[in-house]
Protein backbone atom coordinates (compact mmCIF):
# COMPACT_ATOMS: atom_id res chain seq x y z
CA UNK A 1 0.00 0.00 0.00
CA UNK A 2 2.80 2.12 0.16
CA UNK A 3 2.58 2.97 -3.31
CA UNK A 4 -1.15 3.99 -3.21
CA UNK A 5 -2.89 6.92 -1.06
CA UNK A 6 -6.30 8.00 0.01
CA UNK A 7 -8.62 8.84 -3.08
CA UNK A 8 -6.72 6.29 -5.32
CA UNK A 9 -9.19 4.48 -7.23
CA UNK A 10 -7.45 0.57 -7.27
CA UNK A 11 -7.97 -2.95 -7.81
CA UNK A 12 -7.31 -5.48 -5.22
CA UNK A 13 -7.52 -9.29 -5.92
CA UNK A 14 -7.71 -11.75 -3.15
CA UNK A 15 -7.25 -15.90 -3.50
CA UNK A 16 -10.85 -15.96 -4.12
CA UNK A 17 -12.37 -12.42 -5.32
CA UNK A 18 -11.32 -9.28 -6.16
CA UNK A 19 -12.90 -5.44 -5.56
CA UNK A 20 -12.50 -2.46 -6.81
CA UNK A 21 -12.94 1.40 -5.50
CA UNK A 22 -11.61 4.17 -3.82
CA UNK A 23 -8.77 4.30 -0.96
CA UNK A 24 -10.52 5.77 2.42
CA UNK A 25 -8.83 6.39 5.64
CA UNK A 26 -8.18 3.42 7.94
CA UNK A 27 -8.20 3.28 11.59
CA UNK A 28 -6.26 -0.08 11.38
CA UNK A 29 -2.98 -0.21 9.12
CA UNK A 30 -3.47 -3.65 8.85
CA UNK A 31 -6.96 -3.07 7.17
CA UNK A 32 -7.47 -1.61 3.51
CA UNK A 33 -10.94 0.25 3.16
CA UNK A 34 -12.20 0.94 -0.15
CA UNK A 35 -15.84 2.95 -1.45
CA UNK A 36 -17.33 0.62 -4.09
CA UNK A 37 -19.01 1.87 -7.16
CA UNK A 38 -22.27 0.74 -5.13
CA UNK A 39 -21.72 3.22 -2.15
CA UNK A 40 -20.49 0.98 0.49
CA UNK A 41 -17.38 0.64 2.21
CA UNK A 42 -15.55 -2.84 2.59
CA UNK A 43 -12.36 -3.41 4.65
CA UNK A 44 -9.87 -6.22 3.47
CA UNK A 45 -7.66 -7.52 5.34
CA UNK A 46 -3.96 -6.83 4.08
CA UNK A 47 -2.94 -10.40 4.91
CA UNK A 48 -5.28 -11.64 2.13
CA UNK A 49 -4.82 -9.92 -0.80
CA UNK A 50 -2.57 -10.80 -3.66
CA UNK A 51 -2.12 -8.07 -5.48
CA UNK A 52 -3.45 -4.42 -6.32
CA UNK A 53 -4.07 -2.80 -9.32
CA UNK A 54 -4.17 0.89 -9.75
CA UNK A 55 -6.42 1.97 -12.05
CA UNK A 56 -6.85 5.83 -11.61
CA UNK A 57 -4.29 7.59 -9.31
CA UNK A 58 -6.71 10.53 -7.09
CA UNK A 59 -6.24 13.37 -5.05
CA UNK A 60 -6.78 13.65 -1.48
CA UNK A 61 -10.14 15.83 -0.70
CA UNK A 62 -9.83 19.62 -0.21
CA UNK A 63 -12.99 21.57 0.93
CA UNK A 64 -11.90 24.63 0.27
CA UNK A 65 -15.35 25.84 -1.27
CA UNK A 66 -16.14 29.46 -2.32
CA UNK A 67 -19.08 30.36 -0.40
CA UNK A 68 -22.47 30.59 -1.23
CA UNK A 69 -24.59 33.61 -2.19
CA UNK A 70 -27.87 32.76 -0.64
CA UNK A 71 -30.38 36.00 -0.34
CA UNK A 72 -32.51 35.37 3.20
CA UNK A 73 -36.50 35.29 2.30
CA UNK A 74 -38.38 37.95 4.28
CA UNK A 75 -41.50 34.86 3.68
CA UNK A 76 -39.29 32.32 5.61
CA UNK A 77 -39.17 31.60 8.90
CA UNK A 78 -35.47 31.96 10.28
CA UNK A 79 -34.22 28.63 11.56
CA UNK A 80 -31.07 27.24 13.44
CA UNK A 81 -29.35 24.23 12.94
CA UNK A 82 -27.42 23.27 15.99
CA UNK A 83 -24.79 20.58 15.45
CA UNK A 84 -23.27 18.06 18.28
CA UNK A 85 -21.24 15.93 16.26
CA UNK A 86 -24.11 13.95 14.30
CA UNK A 87 -23.39 12.66 10.82
CA UNK A 88 -27.28 13.65 10.00
CA UNK A 89 -25.88 16.78 7.66
CA UNK A 90 -22.28 15.93 7.00
CA UNK A 91 -21.44 16.58 3.56
CA UNK A 92 -19.95 13.73 1.97
CA UNK A 93 -17.12 13.99 -1.27
CA UNK A 94 -18.24 11.10 -4.04
CA UNK A 95 -14.84 10.45 -5.23
CA UNK A 96 -13.64 9.26 -1.77
CA UNK A 97 -16.50 8.99 0.49
CA UNK A 98 -14.55 11.38 3.58
CA UNK A 99 -16.81 12.90 5.21
CA UNK A 100 -16.78 16.48 6.33
CA UNK A 101 -17.15 17.83 9.70
CA UNK A 102 -17.58 21.53 9.46
CA UNK A 103 -20.99 22.69 9.68
CA UNK A 104 -21.84 26.10 8.52
CA UNK A 105 -24.81 26.83 6.92
CA UNK A 106 -23.42 26.50 3.51
CA UNK A 107 -22.61 22.75 3.92
CA UNK A 108 -25.89 22.12 5.11
CA UNK A 109 -27.19 24.06 1.58
CA UNK A 110 -24.98 22.00 -0.28
CA UNK A 111 -25.88 18.44 1.06
CA UNK A 112 -29.55 19.56 1.04
CA UNK A 113 -30.44 22.18 -1.29
CA UNK A 114 -33.97 21.36 -0.58
CA UNK A 115 -33.93 23.32 2.52
CA UNK A 116 -33.74 26.61 0.49
CA UNK A 117 -37.38 25.98 -0.25
CA UNK A 118 -38.05 25.45 3.69
CA UNK A 119 -36.80 28.13 5.42
CA UNK A 120 -33.91 30.67 5.75
CA UNK A 121 -31.34 28.36 7.76
CA UNK A 122 -28.12 29.00 9.88
CA UNK A 123 -25.61 26.78 10.61
CA UNK A 124 -23.45 26.63 13.57
CA UNK A 125 -21.32 23.69 15.46
CA UNK A 126 -21.98 23.32 19.18
CA UNK A 127 -20.34 19.95 19.68
CA UNK A 128 -18.12 17.39 17.85
CA UNK A 129 -18.96 14.12 19.71
CA UNK A 130 -20.15 10.67 19.41
CA UNK A 131 -23.16 10.43 21.06
CA UNK A 132 -22.34 8.04 23.79
CA UNK A 133 -20.19 10.58 24.90
CA UNK A 134 -23.17 12.90 25.66
CA UNK A 135 -22.86 14.28 29.35
CA UNK A 136 -25.20 16.61 31.10
CA UNK A 137 -22.73 19.28 30.65
CA UNK A 138 -22.62 19.10 27.35
CA UNK A 139 -27.07 19.40 27.85
CA UNK A 140 -26.08 22.57 29.13
CA UNK A 141 -23.93 24.03 26.63
CA UNK A 142 -26.36 23.44 24.16
CA UNK A 143 -29.27 24.66 26.38
CA UNK A 144 -27.44 28.11 26.29
CA UNK A 145 -26.73 28.02 22.47
CA UNK A 146 -30.52 27.51 22.08
CA UNK A 147 -30.61 30.46 24.04
CA UNK A 148 -28.34 32.79 21.73
CA UNK A 149 -30.22 31.64 18.65
CA UNK A 150 -33.56 32.51 19.69
CA UNK A 151 -32.53 35.72 21.17
CA UNK A 152 -30.62 36.49 17.62
CA UNK A 153 -34.31 35.86 16.18
CA UNK A 154 -34.78 32.29 15.11
CA UNK A 155 -37.98 30.68 15.10
CA UNK A 156 -36.95 27.43 15.41
CA UNK A 157 -34.16 25.10 16.22
CA UNK A 158 -33.07 21.86 15.39
CA UNK A 159 -30.02 19.98 16.83
CA UNK A 160 -28.52 17.69 14.32
CA UNK A 161 -27.38 14.76 17.08
CA UNK A 162 -26.01 11.26 17.19
CA UNK A 163 -28.97 8.64 17.57
CA UNK A 164 -27.40 6.77 20.97
CA UNK A 165 -28.48 8.60 23.01
CA UNK A 166 -30.74 11.68 21.17
CA UNK A 167 -33.88 10.63 23.59
CA UNK A 168 -31.97 11.61 26.25
CA UNK A 169 -30.95 14.93 25.28
CA UNK A 170 -34.41 15.53 23.93
CA UNK A 171 -35.41 14.79 27.92
CA UNK A 172 -33.27 17.00 29.51
CA UNK A 173 -34.29 20.19 27.02
CA UNK A 174 -37.78 19.28 27.74
CA UNK A 175 -36.96 20.13 31.41
CA UNK A 176 -34.58 22.80 31.02
CA UNK A 177 -35.86 25.28 28.07
CA UNK A 178 -39.34 26.75 28.04
CA UNK A 179 -39.26 28.41 24.62
CA UNK A 180 -42.22 29.48 22.61
CA UNK A 181 -40.26 28.14 19.48
CA UNK A 182 -40.21 24.49 18.30
CA UNK A 183 -36.92 22.51 19.56
CA UNK A 184 -36.44 19.32 17.30
CA UNK A 185 -33.74 16.90 17.80
CA UNK A 186 -32.40 14.97 14.47
CA UNK A 187 -30.85 12.15 13.71
CA UNK A 188 -29.80 9.62 11.09
CA UNK A 189 -29.78 5.86 11.36
CA UNK A 190 -27.28 5.37 8.20
CA UNK A 191 -24.36 7.59 7.09
CA UNK A 192 -24.53 9.99 4.41
CA UNK A 193 -22.20 8.27 2.36
CA UNK A 194 -24.66 5.18 2.34
CA UNK A 195 -27.27 4.62 -0.49
CA UNK A 196 -30.16 4.06 2.12
CA UNK A 197 -29.22 6.85 4.23
CA UNK A 198 -31.68 8.57 6.03
CA UNK A 199 -30.49 12.12 6.66
CA UNK A 200 -31.56 14.45 4.07
CA UNK A 201 -34.94 12.95 4.41
CA UNK A 202 -34.82 13.52 8.06
CA UNK A 203 -33.59 17.18 8.43
CA UNK A 204 -36.11 18.06 5.82
CA UNK A 205 -38.96 16.88 7.96
CA UNK A 206 -37.33 18.38 11.00
CA UNK A 207 -37.13 22.07 9.63
CA UNK A 208 -40.35 21.44 8.14
CA UNK A 209 -41.53 20.87 11.63
CA UNK A 210 -39.82 23.87 12.98
CA UNK A 211 -41.41 26.34 11.31
CA UNK A 212 -44.67 25.69 12.35
CA UNK A 213 -46.72 27.05 14.98
CA UNK A 214 -45.81 25.09 18.15
CA UNK A 215 -43.75 24.98 21.05
CA UNK A 216 -41.93 22.14 23.01
CA UNK A 217 -38.89 19.57 22.25
CA UNK A 218 -39.62 17.23 19.75
CA UNK A 219 -37.45 13.99 17.79
CA UNK A 220 -37.79 13.52 14.17
CA UNK A 221 -36.58 10.35 12.74
CA UNK A 222 -37.97 8.17 9.55
CA UNK A 223 -41.38 6.84 10.32
CA UNK A 224 -41.30 3.27 8.59
CA UNK A 225 -38.31 1.64 6.91
CA UNK A 226 -39.30 2.97 3.49
CA UNK A 227 -38.67 6.88 2.39
CA UNK A 228 -42.13 7.91 2.39
CA UNK A 229 -42.56 10.24 6.17
CA UNK A 230 -41.10 11.15 9.42
CA UNK A 231 -42.34 10.98 12.86
CA UNK A 232 -42.78 14.18 14.67
CA UNK A 233 -42.17 12.73 18.68
CA UNK A 234 -42.44 14.44 21.83
CA UNK A 235 -39.34 14.55 23.37
CA UNK A 236 -40.26 12.95 26.76
CA UNK A 237 -42.12 10.51 25.13
CA UNK A 238 -39.75 8.69 22.35
CA UNK A 239 -37.14 6.20 22.46
CA UNK A 240 -34.54 4.84 20.20
CA UNK A 241 -36.12 1.18 20.02
CA UNK A 242 -33.54 -0.47 17.27
CA UNK A 243 -30.39 -0.45 16.82
CA UNK A 244 -30.29 -0.09 13.10
CA UNK A 245 -33.73 0.15 11.20
CA UNK A 246 -34.43 3.66 9.89
CA UNK A 247 -37.56 3.92 11.68
CA UNK A 248 -35.67 3.02 14.94
CA UNK A 249 -37.41 5.99 17.37
CA UNK A 250 -41.06 5.29 18.56
CA UNK A 251 -43.08 6.96 20.56
CA UNK A 252 -43.89 5.08 24.00
CA UNK A 253 -47.10 5.06 25.43
CA UNK A 254 -48.92 7.86 23.57
CA UNK A 255 -48.56 8.27 19.27
CA UNK A 256 -46.62 10.60 17.71
CA UNK A 257 -47.39 14.68 17.25
CA UNK A 258 -47.01 14.72 13.85
CA UNK A 259 -46.12 13.09 10.29
CA UNK A 260 -44.16 14.69 7.86
CA UNK A 261 -43.87 14.67 4.26
CA UNK A 262 -40.43 15.41 3.49
CA UNK A 263 -41.26 15.82 -0.67
CA UNK A 264 -44.93 17.58 -0.46
CA UNK A 265 -43.60 19.65 2.67
CA UNK A 266 -46.70 18.95 4.11
CA UNK A 267 -47.76 17.68 8.08
CA UNK A 268 -50.08 15.94 9.45
CA UNK A 269 -51.03 16.23 13.28
CA UNK A 270 -52.01 12.66 14.52
CA UNK A 271 -52.61 14.58 18.26
CA UNK A 272 -52.24 18.29 19.78
CA UNK A 273 -49.48 19.52 19.77
CA UNK A 274 -48.08 22.60 22.44
CA UNK A 275 -49.25 25.71 20.29
CA UNK A 276 -47.34 28.98 20.42
CA UNK A 277 -49.53 31.40 22.35
CA UNK A 278 -47.72 34.82 21.36
CA UNK A 279 -45.09 35.87 19.18
CA UNK A 280 -42.99 37.38 21.48
CA UNK A 281 -40.63 34.14 20.97
CA UNK A 282 -40.01 34.15 25.10
CA UNK A 283 -37.06 31.42 26.13
CA UNK A 284 -36.24 30.81 29.66
CA UNK A 285 -33.43 27.89 30.59
CA UNK A 286 -32.64 26.31 33.82
CA UNK A 287 -29.87 24.55 33.70
CA UNK A 288 -29.46 23.63 36.92
CA UNK A 289 -28.99 19.77 37.16
CA UNK A 290 -27.85 16.89 40.20
CA UNK A 291 -25.43 14.88 38.46
CA UNK A 292 -25.49 12.30 41.20
CA UNK A 293 -28.08 9.98 39.67
CA UNK A 294 -28.13 6.56 39.39
CA UNK A 295 -29.96 3.93 37.02
CA UNK A 296 -30.36 0.59 38.60
CA UNK A 297 -32.05 -1.97 36.16
CA UNK A 298 -33.44 -5.11 38.29
CA UNK A 299 -32.54 -8.33 37.03
CA UNK A 300 -32.44 -12.11 38.65
CA UNK A 301 -29.86 -12.72 41.21
CA UNK A 302 -29.19 -8.87 41.58
CA UNK A 303 -26.26 -7.88 44.29
CA UNK A 304 -28.31 -5.10 46.53
CA UNK A 305 -24.73 -4.01 47.37
CA UNK A 306 -25.32 -2.13 44.61
CA UNK A 307 -27.37 -0.13 45.79
CA UNK A 308 -25.08 0.77 49.29
CA UNK A 309 -21.93 1.63 46.86
CA UNK A 310 -24.12 4.60 44.97
CA UNK A 311 -25.25 6.15 48.97
CA UNK A 312 -22.09 5.27 50.01
CA UNK A 313 -20.80 7.44 47.20
CA UNK A 314 -23.20 10.64 48.06
CA UNK A 315 -25.40 10.09 45.90
CA UNK A 316 -28.70 11.70 45.83
CA UNK A 317 -31.67 9.71 43.69
CA UNK A 318 -31.91 6.29 41.92
CA UNK A 319 -33.98 5.24 39.58
CA UNK A 320 -34.78 1.96 39.64
CA UNK A 321 -36.14 0.03 36.05
CA UNK A 322 -37.87 -2.82 38.15
CA UNK A 323 -39.89 -5.96 36.57
CA UNK A 324 -43.59 -5.73 35.76
CA UNK A 325 -45.19 -3.54 37.74
CA UNK A 326 -42.85 -2.04 39.21
CA UNK A 327 -40.87 -4.60 41.30
CA UNK A 328 -37.38 -5.82 43.04
CA UNK A 329 -36.70 -9.31 44.62
CA UNK A 330 -36.58 -8.95 48.24
CA UNK A 331 -33.37 -9.82 48.89
CA UNK A 332 -32.77 -6.21 48.41
CA UNK A 333 -35.37 -4.22 50.12
CA UNK A 334 -32.83 -3.30 52.97
CA UNK A 335 -30.58 -1.83 50.76
CA UNK A 336 -33.18 0.23 49.61
CA UNK A 337 -34.53 0.92 53.07
CA UNK A 338 -30.61 2.16 53.77
CA UNK A 339 -31.14 4.58 50.99
CA UNK A 340 -34.30 6.10 51.62
CA UNK A 341 -32.97 6.01 55.66
CA UNK A 342 -30.19 7.86 53.90
CA UNK A 343 -32.43 10.69 52.39
CA UNK A 344 -31.74 9.20 48.96
CA UNK A 345 -34.66 9.59 46.39
CA UNK A 346 -35.63 6.23 45.24
CA UNK A 347 -38.23 6.06 42.25
CA UNK A 348 -39.53 3.19 40.35
CA UNK A 349 -39.99 2.80 36.47
CA UNK A 350 -40.27 0.02 33.97
CA UNK A 351 -38.85 -2.35 32.06
CA UNK A 352 -41.26 -3.63 30.06
CA UNK A 353 -41.25 -0.59 27.70
CA UNK A 354 -44.96 0.06 27.26
CA UNK A 355 -47.34 0.17 29.49
CA UNK A 356 -47.05 1.54 33.50
CA UNK A 357 -46.63 0.49 36.67
CA UNK A 358 -49.05 -0.03 39.34
CA UNK A 359 -47.31 -0.74 42.87
CA UNK A 360 -50.60 -1.30 44.31
CA UNK A 361 -51.75 -4.04 42.72
CA UNK A 362 -49.02 -7.27 44.31
CA UNK A 363 -47.38 -6.91 47.89
CA UNK A 364 -44.08 -6.45 46.37
CA UNK A 365 -45.31 -3.31 45.66
CA UNK A 366 -47.02 -2.52 48.55
CA UNK A 367 -43.96 -3.13 50.53
CA UNK A 368 -41.63 -1.21 48.77
CA UNK A 369 -43.50 2.26 48.97
CA UNK A 370 -43.28 1.75 52.52
CA UNK A 371 -39.93 2.00 52.25
CA UNK A 372 -40.38 5.09 50.26
CA UNK A 373 -40.26 4.08 47.18
CA UNK A 374 -42.05 6.50 44.69
CA UNK A 375 -43.80 5.46 41.41
CA UNK A 376 -43.04 7.04 38.22
CA UNK A 377 -46.26 5.82 36.26
CA UNK A 378 -45.63 5.39 32.95
CA UNK A 379 -42.46 7.38 32.17
CA UNK A 380 -39.57 6.04 30.75
CA UNK A 381 -36.75 5.35 32.93
CA UNK A 382 -34.41 7.47 30.63
CA UNK A 383 -37.05 10.38 31.54
CA UNK A 384 -37.07 9.51 35.10
CA UNK A 385 -33.40 9.70 35.41
CA UNK A 386 -32.95 13.62 33.88
CA UNK A 387 -36.27 14.41 35.54
CA UNK A 388 -34.90 13.31 38.69
CA UNK A 389 -31.32 15.56 37.94
CA UNK A 390 -33.47 18.43 36.99
CA UNK A 391 -35.64 18.23 40.26
CA UNK A 392 -32.56 17.72 43.01
CA UNK A 393 -30.59 20.22 40.89
CA UNK A 394 -33.45 22.72 41.91
CA UNK A 395 -35.19 21.20 44.98
CA UNK A 396 -34.88 19.68 48.05
CA UNK A 397 -35.47 15.94 48.37
CA UNK A 398 -39.18 16.29 49.84
CA UNK A 399 -40.44 18.77 47.24
CA UNK A 400 -38.28 16.79 44.93
CA UNK A 401 -40.21 13.54 45.74
CA UNK A 402 -44.00 15.40 45.32
CA UNK A 403 -43.10 16.77 41.61
CA UNK A 404 -41.90 13.07 40.47
CA UNK A 405 -45.40 12.27 41.10
CA UNK A 406 -46.63 15.67 39.25
CA UNK A 407 -46.89 15.51 34.73
CA UNK A 408 -44.67 18.87 34.18
CA UNK A 409 -44.03 18.64 30.20
CA UNK A 410 -45.77 15.52 29.17
CA UNK A 411 -43.25 12.99 30.80
CA UNK A 412 -46.48 11.22 32.73
CA UNK A 413 -49.47 10.27 30.17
Amino acid sequence: MDDHNIGDLINIKTENTSYTGTIMPSLDENIVVIKMKNGYNIGISKDKIKSIELITKGEKPTYKLPPLEIEKKDDLKNISILSTGGTVASRVDYNTGAVHPAFTADDLIRAVPELLDIANINGKAVLNILSENMTPTYWKMIAEEIKKEIENGADGIVIAHGTDTMHYTASALSFMIDADVPIVLVGAQRSSDRPSSDAALNLISAVIACTQPIKGVYVVMHGESGDTFCYLHEGVKVRKSHSSRRDAFKSINNIPVAKTNPFTKEIEYLREPKKVNNNDKKININTNLEEKIALIKIYPGIDGNIINYYVDKGYKGIVIEGTGLGHTPETIFENIKYATDNGVLVVMTTQTINGRINMNVYSNGRELQKLGVIGCEDMLPEVALVKMMYLLGNYDTEKAKKLMKENLVGEIT
